[in-house]
């Protein structure tokens, strides 16, 4: 065993001397490799300007009062005058008992409708509501999604007392009768109970409400944003004034939104008040708006105030302040092209129909492109350049395509050349 050790050793050395010659051959060939290639790709590039500002909306606070609050209105839901926007409960018992009508209003409901009767078609239509409830009350609390878990419950409380009382064994009509007499007397002695211990919150005129109230309302309307300076927002946007706990929450009273920021100097000279200007917000609105250029403001160094305007996607926005946004003023699409790439080529072509006149040379803009191990000229068009790259479209009969690969390196580049065998 001893001898035989050498011999292990001398192997493992000859077979290490073996991979650093053939990784020191492949590192030396690649250096000397005469093509070089990338690869084409779908581009759009954009002549746009970073702004850096606040949301503003015209908001009526909603201010709170004592005892339990509970919000009966979703973010950004549309609400009238005079309805219903949260109930304040005077103690637990309150809300227990709030809680109980509602589940009585919901009860006596469902027997009205089974008393009517139903049929066989009706009943595989409540098998498949109950699947619906249960599933997307599920999927909620997989996701930690908690925004309608009141609702998603009482869904699927309706959906199975529903199937129960339309196709439940061994109810007659008059059971079902009694049953609806024993809770409407319920309900009246709960309703009597509950109306000195719960008070409703209603809308004093028509808005958007939304929960969050972050100080900003009383700093920033739509006529105070028209006076701000560039060193102004910036301090709001430096200096947030915080949540506000003693409000329940806001009316947004206004269809129109409004986005003040501060833009470089350059990318304001291009603006006018009254054009239309397109903003790429990322975040919860998550797209490009429209937006109309309302002032031009003041201009401190090399910042711009501008404010925008729109009447659109209100409701997304009621969580949004402070943003950050493209302001695009152009954009080209196309294929995405190395600068090294693009080669004027000079082509021969005969003159139309007359044999007798001499042939015409063309130039052509184009790249090669690597195909079955040939090079092959694809025309194209410049559209926009950048600082290393081209955003061309293709041209020609012979078309260059997205996932193409284009030859950047190369000498004696001609259409049709085999450069691998």
């Amino acid at each position: 065993m001893k001898q035989g050790k050498p011999i292990i050793t001398i192997a493992i050395l000859v077979f290490a001397a073996a991979m650093a010659i053939y990784f020191g051959y492949y590192t030396l060939n690649s250096f000397h490799e005469p093509y070089q290639y990338a690869q084409v790709y779908s581009y759009t590039a954009y002549d746009s300007a970073m702004a850096e500002g606040l949301v503003v909306r015209q908001a009526r606070v909603l201010p709170a009062q004592s005892g339990i609050l509970e919000i009966t209105r979703a973010e950004g839901e549309k609400v009238g005058t005079g309805q219903q926007i949260a109930l304040i409960y005077r103690d637990s018992q309150a809300q227990a008992s709030q809680f109980q009508i509602e589940e009585l209003q919901m009860e006596i409901e469902l027997l009205e409708n089974a008393i009517q009767g139903g049929d066989v078609e009706s009943a595989a239509r409540l098998d498949e509501d109950v699947l619906q409830a249960v599933v997307a009350l599920r999927s909620s609390y997989t996701q930690g999604d908690y925004s309608q878990l009141r609702d998603q419950v009482m869904h699927v409380k309706s959906s199975v007392l529903k199937r129960g009382y339309t196709y439940g064994e061994g109810l007659t009509s008059a059971d079902l009768t009694s049953r609806l007499q024993a809770l409407n007397s319920q309900l009246a002695v709960l309703t009597r109970q509950s109306a000195r211990a719960t008070t409703r919150v209603i809308a004093p005129e028509p808005g958007v409400f939304s929960g969050l109230v972050d100080g900003y309302e009383s700093q920033l309307t739509p006529e105070s944003v028209t006076q701000l300076t560039p060193s102004a927002l910036q301090s709001l946007i430096d200096n947030p004034a915080g949540e506000d706990s003693t409000s329940l929450g806001k009316l947004i009273t206004s269809d129109t939104w409004y986005f003040a920021a501060n833009l470089p100097r350059e990318a304001a000279d291009r603006l006018k008040e009254g054009d239309r200007a397109v903003l790429r917000f990322s975040g919860e609105l998550n797209r490009d708006v429209e937006m109309q250029v309302d002032r031009v403001g003041a201009t401190e160094g090399e910042v711009t105030l501008v404010v925008f305007s729109c009447n659109r996607y209100l409701t997304l926005t009621t969580l949004l302040r402070h943003q950050t946004a493209e302001l695009i003023f152009e954009s080209w699409e196309g294929l995405r092209i190395p600068k090294e790439a693009l080669r004027l080529v000079d082509f021969v072509q005969e003159a139309g129909d007359d044999s007798s006149a001499p042939p015409v040379t063309v130039t052509k803009t184009g790249v090669y492109a690597f195909v079955n191990g040939r090079s092959e000229f694809r025309e194209v068009s410049v559209v926009h350049e950048g600082s290393d790259y081209y955003v061309v479209r293709p041209i020609g009969r012979k078309i260059l395509r997205n996932g193409d690969y284009i030859i950047t390196e190369g000498t004696g580049l001609q259409d049709g050349l085999l450069i691998a065998g």
